[in-house]
């Protein structure tokens, strides 16, 4: 593989590792993890609850196992849309070519043991695409407003950032962009700084040290402040074990999600400057923990557990774009694709030949408009040259 086609591979592999083994975790406490499973989870494990079909009715998906959540099904589909479109994604993209992608083939399931529309497994705040989308034909650049304010945006956008590698400022911009059709306020912030994140990662040299230092730089208001604060409690820990009193503690202040992950206020999870989501401050902080090493960053996101699929996810894709497929254990990418069937290596091959395309494109539209520019900065002094030859003419 080319540096660029193995940290793409890492990314999209990662974050698929991530979500599988999170999955199991998902919504629950350190305290309660170790119980069902008799000590710290290390690898694949079965579903925290034994009867999943029945245990949440709201939710009967089989998690653990190796399954990939939802995170992953819109990650893959949003690569699917890189691969019809060839270049940057906007607003209108999501409209026009997303929205089919979760609602027009049906596809393996792998928590629904079963062959279905995306649309049908997907969580409430990516329905909304379709609903606003499809069936509301809203605004694609304001469609996201008035949605759960969540992690659902920054979930998926890995693959901005593949696109736009070793340039966190154009990832921040077209994640920003992109996901104003799904996102508002914090949960939109989160897509940008999280693009940002993997866009950083993907450059040569990069390390967990200035991952984090391209996010501050470009995050704003509260989501700033999260990373900031969760980072700094991160540096002065050893190990993502014995880690998640003190991150908690740190970013507390600017979750609006309870301490008890299900029982939610009045605040949680609308318009603020002030908050944050917790998924992307965590998976940070996690990475800071493990130094950018992939299996410690994903383990303190499963372990952590509230979010744990998308704080793992989110970790894997950074910390495999940090360190190339290589760094992502075989073992679990293979038990992961074999359990989900699902190919979690082709999508990142997939979305680094766009890569290399959309560079392409980008540099030739750049050296067209440095020519054009340089005619226009130096117009004045032509127009100067031909006034001083009539002069002398006359």
């Amino acid at each position: 593989m080319t540096p660029l086609e193995d940290r793409a591979t890492g990314c999209v592999a990662g974050a698929a590792v991530g979500d599988a083994l999170g999955g199991a975790t998902e919504g629950w406490t350190p305290e309660q993890i170790v119980e069902r499973y008799g000590g710290r989870v290390e690898g694949i494990v079965p579903p925290f609850n034994e009867d999943w079909r029945n245990a949440r009715p709201i939710a009967p998906y089989h998690k653990g196992d190796g399954h990939i959540t939802d995170d992953t099904l819109m990650t893959h589909a949003l690569i699917r849309v890189y691969e019809k479109t060839g270049g940057h994604l906007d607003a209108y993209a999501m409209a026009e070519h997303l929205v089919p992608e979760l609602m027009g083939e049906r596809r393996w399931i792998p928590e629904l043991e079963a062959e279905a529309l995306p649309l049908q497994r997907i969580f409430l705040a990516e329905k909304w695409i379709v609903a606003r989308l499809h069936y509301g034909h809203a605004d694609p650049r304001e469609a996201g407003v008035g949605n759960i304010v969540n992690c659902g945006a920054a979930m998926y956008v890995a693959p901005v950032g593949i696109v736009n590698a070793a340039d966190p400022d154009a990832a921040y911009a077209e994640a920003i962009e992109l996901t104003g059709a799904h996102q508002s306020s914090y949960g939109r912030e989160a897509a940008g700084v999280m693009a940002a994140a993997v866009a950083e990662a993907m450059r040569p040299g990069a390390t967990a040290d200035s991952v984090v230092a391209a996010c501050l730089r470009l995050a704003k208001d509260g989501t700033r402040a999260a990373i900031e604060a969760v980072c700094e409690a991160a540096a002065g820990l050893g190990h993502w074990d014995g880690s998640f009193e003190a991150l908690r503690a740190a970013v507390r202040p600017y979750d609006t999600v309870a301490d008890t992950y299900r029982d939610q206020g009045l605040g949680a999870r609308r318009p603020s400057r002030v908050h944050s989501i917790e998924e992307l401050p965590l998976a940070l902080g996690f990475l800071v923990i493990a130094k950018g090493d992939f299996r410690d960053t994903v383990l303190g996101g499963v372990n952590y557990g509230r979010d744990a699929d998308s704080i793992a996810s989110m970790g894997g894709a950074i910390a495999g774009a940090l360190g190339g497929l290589a760094s992502v254990p075989q073992e679990w990418v293979e038990r992961v694709g074999a359990a989900s069937r699902t190919d979690l290596v082709a999508p990142g091959l997939a979305v680094a030949e766009v890569a290399r395309r959309v560079h392409a494109d980008d540099v030739a539209r750049r050296r067209a408009h440095e020519s054009a520019f340089a005619e226009l900065a130096h117009e004045r002094e032509h127009e100067q040259a031909q006034n001083e030859q009539a002069h002398e003419r006359a």
